[in-house]
This record gives structure tokens, C-alpha cells and sequence, in this order.
């Protein structure tokens, strides 16, 4: 491990970080923008109001429970279709959640004991590249602090965990760099990418099949009888709740002026701004006459200090891109972001002093430096969504413990539910069909499912205790209606059960047919001929390639995994098609591919998607390296319980 270690954290150098600093437009901009992602996904909120205790373990370091919860939530609301399968599949699920945890966490714990760093240069560049926070095409720090105050996070916290992922993207970096191609695995990929095979291929239609398949009545009846115990209704329950909810609550919280001046008195240490200047330069880049260019940069000084205006001759002589058609305009930015000679000219002037000619490694400038932003508390308007936010949450957390202490006090004094709802203010909701696999309006929540399906809640109509679904909501429920499973009607299913049987009688057919046509083929029979014997059409010959869009892809991919044909014997092979229907095709001849023929273009594509194949499948290994020299432990309370969905 410690080699291992050591071998990646020598990738991770300044000469690297340098080279991901110059060419960080594009693709690569684009990847870890993507990394930021993460945390937010899989990490989720954790909250001492969840319960206790943890998802996992990972050399000690804790995964809570909380923090899981709140990423399975979070996947919930992206594939509600996930509460339509059973709990072995949910299980499943959950597991993966958890599995990506525990990688990001070795990946993070290695990033730390590594000591990786991204500068703040690189993570200001991600931040203004990333549109979400643009005006136009430009940078628009308002729009940053909305977007994040919006979002409930702050700066500081996005910044670390911008940090962070650009952290990971060097890790993934340095290791995908490791991997290598030889050139004879760079030909025989071409080989194999340019390769050719000829082909027959012969097609039942499987849906025709089917549709020709008659059920009888005996067959839906026996079927019926035979499975009695698959066709019964959801055991449901019809809740009546009231719901104590941290987001509802917290808008309707006022703040007033005053409440909100003091806070952001009381706060303004944690809002400050570094000094701030906004110069306008005039690049004269160095080309073939560096003494040519620094004549030419202090004859412009002398007209700019001659009274001639700056911005019309930063248009006609600047040779930066990106500022020379605004007047040379650089913006307001701190001096973070304008390093080198550049910056120390501009901190270093006076208000609406030019200077030049200042040196860089691009070139010489003139600088007019336009004004000065001191540096101190940001003004209230830039924070007041998020101290506004802040305050609101105090409320609610003050409010929220009052309404829990009131309907304690209600449910102890067992009060009907619609007579706590009316005593506390809150709204008396109801729903109907919540199942042991969960439903409207509480998911997959198992804490709510415990609760609804608790006997004494299920049968004997007592009113619940105050139930924590997540760090946001609180329930409390009864069972005003329970509904037993019970077997459905024949009537109720017949159309089910009719449809199940001429489905499996409609695969048992094809497959048999398939498999006669392929024994007649690789008998000998051309597959014309064998194609009109089982009811197949027939495709006439033709060669195909691995790109090849005339045909499926997943034929072409069974296609291209058979073995090549030997001494003139054709080789037989069987494809299910994306259609549902199914195939089989005779190879009758294969041509490896000649990397010549192939475009340069195409060429030096597929080499570089090979290494990066190599490099993600080097990143992957050194994950699971990671894994396996971890100790890792999960808990039980990652499973959901089976038994509720029995």
C-alpha cells in the first residue's frame, strides 16, 4: 500500500497541476464541473434529528445513517419507479448507494493522508467557467451568491468542496496517466475495431408468434387454480396524519429589519472580502522584437498619459482577446486572481494611475487602474438570503420543539388525532392504500411503514407516537381503514393470466424454432432454404463492421463475439434482438481490418479511447486496492426489512 501510495503521489505535481491549469477549457473543465456533483449526491445532509448510529465503517471513520438515508431520499425522488419493485431489488439498491459511499470516502481519506491540493487559482477557474453562475458568457458574482443562497449553502462550503472534486479529477488524472499502450496492442485494437465478417442472417418474428397462440379458458381456470396464492391485493391501510415539517414551518417564520441588521452585525467576520481593484491593461506581446514591443508599449503610455482615451487604444492595440474589444477592461477581482507581475503592478498603484511598461511572461503592459473596492464585510445584500435562511432556521428549531411538546402533551392526554391537529394548528391530512412496500405521500420511509404496520397501530386504531421520517419531517398517524390482502377475482385477472401464457408458450415456440434453425444450418443447409422451412425470413448476405447501423446491435455483437469461421465451415450462432425478436446468423467469412485504411482522424480517436479504457480500468483497480487494504463494516440497518414486504 505504501508503495502504491507513493508511486501516484508523485503524479501529483506542480509541473501536473501547472499543465491542468493551462488547459482547463473544454473537456476537462467539463469533467470536473461534473466531479462537483458528487458530495451533493451521495453525502447528503447529515443531522443529529435522523436517529443515530451508521451506515458503515471505513478504517474507523464513520458513514452515519443519517447521511445514507438522506442519499437513498435523494435517489428515491430520481427513480420513484424504484418503489414498484420488491425489497430484494431495494436492497440492491441501497447496497450500490452505500458501496459509492465507502469509495468516495477511501478515495477522500486517500486525497487527505496524500497531501493533494488544488490552489485557489484553479478552483476560482472552475467556479467563473461553470454557467450556472454567468451573466452572458461572463462571470457574475451576484449570481453566485443567489444561486448558493438559493441552494441553502455558502461559499466557503461550495468552495471546499469544489477543492475537493478537483482534488479527485487529479487523482483519477495521475492514475489514468499511468497507463500505457504498446503498439502492438494499438494495431491489434485497429484490427479488431476495423474488421469485417460476411454474414447470414435469418429472423423470427417473435410477437407474430405469439399473437398466433391460442389460450383456452381450462388453460386461464388451471393456471388460476395452480397459483392461488400469486393473485391477492396489497395488504393497505388508510392513514389519517398530521405532519410537523422543518421547511414549512421556517417560511413562515418573519424576520424583521431590526433582527436581521443585528445578526449581520454579530456575523460580519464570517462574510469578508479581500480587496478588490479594477484596472484596464493594453497587451503588446513580445514576438520576434521584444525591444520592438517594449518601444511600442511606452510610446502608448505616453499617449494615455497625453490625454488620449485608454479603452479606444486598448481596441486598436491590444492583443488580449479577451479584453482588448471592452476597452482593456480586466473587472473587479482580488488579487488572488491576478497573479505574477500583472497583479503586483495593479495592488501596488494609485487610484487612476498608468503604468507600464510592466513586463510579464506574455508580454509588456499599460495599466490604468479605474477604482479600488476596500476589502471588509460584504454589504448586507449579498448575504441577506442566506442570514435571512439562517434565522428562519433558528425559528424553526425554537417553533418546531414547541409544536413536538404540544402534541406530546395532546397525544398523552389521548386525544382523538383531529382534535391534536386542531389543538396544535396543524392540518389533519389523510391517505389511502399506504402498503408495506410503502406509497404515497411517505415513500419507501421505513420508519413510516414500521409505524403504519406496528399491530397496535394496524388493528387496534391507536394513535402513534411522534415518528421521525428525516431530518425535515415528523408524522403522527393512525389506521383509519385496514385492508387485508385478499385473492382477486379469476375476472379481476384473467386478461393477467391469459397474456403470462401466451408469453411463455410464445418464447417456449421461438426458442424452439430458433433452435431447429440453427441445427439445420450448421448441418449444412444454406439458410435460405432452413429460414423457409421454421417460418423465418431470410436477410440476403451481407458484410458488416462493428459500427455497423444497417443491422442491431446487439447482433452485431453476437456477431463479432463468435469464433471466426475455419477452414470454409461457417460458424452458427443465436442473437434475442433489442425488438424481442430472435436470430440466428451463419459467419461465413471474416477480414481483419487494415489500420491504413482508416482515417488518421479515426485513428488517433480510437487511440486515445483505448488509453483511456486502460486508464479507467487502472483507476477501478486502484480503488478496489484501496478497498481491500481498508477495514470496512457496514450495519444491518442498511437492509430494509423483508418480512414487511412478505
Amino acid at each position: 500500500m505504501a508503495e502504491c501510495r507513493q508511486r501516484f503521489s508523485l503524479k501529483i505535481e506542480e509541473s501536473m497541476l501547472q499543465n491542468i491549469r493551462d488547459s482547463f477549457t473544454g473537456p476537462i473543465a467539463i469533467a470536473v464541473l461534473g466531479l462537483i456533483a458528487i458530495p451533493f449526491i451521495f453525502v447528503g445532509v447529515s443531522s443529529p434529528n435522523i436517529g443515530s448510529g451508521y451506515a458503515a465503517k471505513v478504517d474507523g471513520q464513520e458513514i452515519s445513517l443519517p447521511a445514507f438515508e438522506n442519499a437513498w431520499q435523494q435517489q428515491i425522488q430520481q427513480a420513484p419507479e424504484l418503489l414498484d419493485y420488491p425489497a430484494s431489488i431495494l436492497n440492491s439498491a441501497r447496497r450500490q448507494i452505500l458501496d459509492q459511499m465507502v469509495r468516495e470516502t477511501l478515495v477522500n481519506n486517500y486525497i487527505e493522508s496524500s497531501g493533494m491540493r488544488a490552489g485557489d487559482t484553479m478552483v476560482t477557474d472552475v467556479i467563473q467557467r461553470d454557467p450556472t453562475f454567468q451573466d452572458g458568457s461572463v462571470f457574475s458574482k451576484q449570481k453566485y451568491l443567489d444561486a448558493l443562497a438559493a441552494q441553502g449553502r455558502s461559499p466557503r462550503d461550495y468552495e471546499a468542496q469544489v477543492n475537493q472534486a478537483l482534488r479527485q479529477f487529479q487523482l483519477q488524472q495521475a492514475v489514468g496517466a499511468t497507463a500505457f499502450v504498446t503498439p502492438y496492442e494499438y494495431r491489434r485494437y485497429l484490427n479488431l475495431y476495423g474488421e469485417q465478417r460476411q454474414v447470414d442472417v435469418a429472423t423470427l418474428d417473435f410477437a407474430a408468434l405469439q399473437e398466433s397462440i391460442e389460450i383456452s379458458e381450462q388453460d386461464v381456470v388451471d393456471f388460476y387454480e395452480s397459483r392461488e396464492g400469486e393473485f391477492v391485493t396489497d395488504e393497505t391501510a388508510d392513514l389519517e396524519y398530521i405532519e410537523i415539517r422543518r421547511d414549512e414551518v421556517a417560511s413562515n417564520a418573519e424576520i424583521s429589519a431590526e433582527e436581521l441588521q443585528q445578526y449581520y452585525e454579530e456575523s460580519g467576520n464570517r462574510y469578508l472580502q479581500d480587496e478588490e481593484r479594477q484596472a484596464r491593461h493594453i497587451l503588446i506581446l513580445f514576438g520576434d522584437d521584444e525591444t520592438a514591443a517594449n518601444e511600442q508599449a511606452t510610446a502608448l503610455v505616453a499617449r494615455v498619459k497625453a490625454g488620449e482615451p485608454f479603452a479606444d487604444l486598448a481596441k486598436q492595440y491590444s492583443k488580449d482577446g479577451g479584453t482588448s474589444n471592452i476597452g482593456g477592461d480586466l473587472g473587479l477581482v482580488p488579487q488572488s486572481q491576478m497573479p505574477d507581475a500583472l497583479g503586483d503592478a495593479v495592488f501596488s498603484m494609485r487610484e487612476g494611475e498608468i503604468r507600464g511598461p510592466v513586463k510579464s511572461d506574455f508580454g509588456f503592459h499599460v495599466v490604468q487602474l479605474d477604482s479600488i473596492v476596500e476589502g471588509g464585510p460584504l454589504p448586507l445584500e449579498q448575504v441577506r438570503a442566506e442570514l435571512e435562511r439562517e434565522l428562519r432556521d433558528r425559528k424553526a428549531d425554537t417553533a418546531i420543539l414547541g409544536l413536538v411538546t404540544d402534541v406530546s402533551e395532546a397525544i398523552f392526554e389521548s386525544l382523538e388525532l383531529s382534535a391534536i391537529a386542531e389543538k396544535v394548528g396543524l392540518e389533519l391530512k389523510t391517505a389511502t392504500e399506504f402498503a408495506r412496500t410503502g406509497g404515497a405521500p411517505f415513500g419507501t420511509n421505513q420508519a413510516a411503514i414500521n409505524a403504519v404496520f406496528d399491530p397496535n397501530v394496524l388493528t387496534d386504531g391507536q394513535i402513534t407516537d411522534i415518528v421521525e421520517l428525516d431530518a425535515n419531517r415528523s408524522v403522527v398517524l393512525r389506521v383509519a381503514k385496514y385492508h387485508p390482502a385478499e385473492q382477486r377475482p379469476l375476472e379481476d385477472v384473467k386478461e393477467q393470466i391469459s397474456g403470462a401464457l401466451k408469453l411463455a408458450r410464445g418464447q417456449e415456440l421461438v426458442s424452439a424454432k430458433q433452435e431447429t434453425l440453427r441445427s439445420l444450418i450448421a448441418d449444412g443447409q444454406d439458410v435460405a432454404t432452413a429460414a423457409a422451412e421454421v417460418g423465418a425470413a431470410a436477410a440476403p448476405t451481407t458484410v458488416v463492421n462493428r459500427s455497423d447501423e444497417n443491422l442491431d446491435a446487439r447482433l452485431i455483437g453476437e456477431i463479432f463475439q463468435a469464433t471466426k469461421p475455419v477452414a470454409g465451415k461457417p460458424t452458427v450462432g443465436t442473437a434475442i434482438l433489442s425488438s424481442g425478436n430472435y436470430a440466428v446468423f451463419s459467419v461465413l467469412a471474416s477480414v481483419p481490418g487494415r489500420p491504413e485504411s482508416i482515417p488518421l482522424a479515426e485513428r488517433d480517436a480510437r487511440k486515445t479511447q483505448l488509453a483511456n479504457q486502460s486508464g479507467g480500468a487502472d483507476f477501478a483497480a486502484f480503488i478496489n486496492q484501496l478497498e481491500n487494504n481498508a477495514e470496512i463494516v457496514t450495519s444491518d440497518a442498511v437492509n430494509l426489512d423483508t418480512d414487511a414486504f412478505e
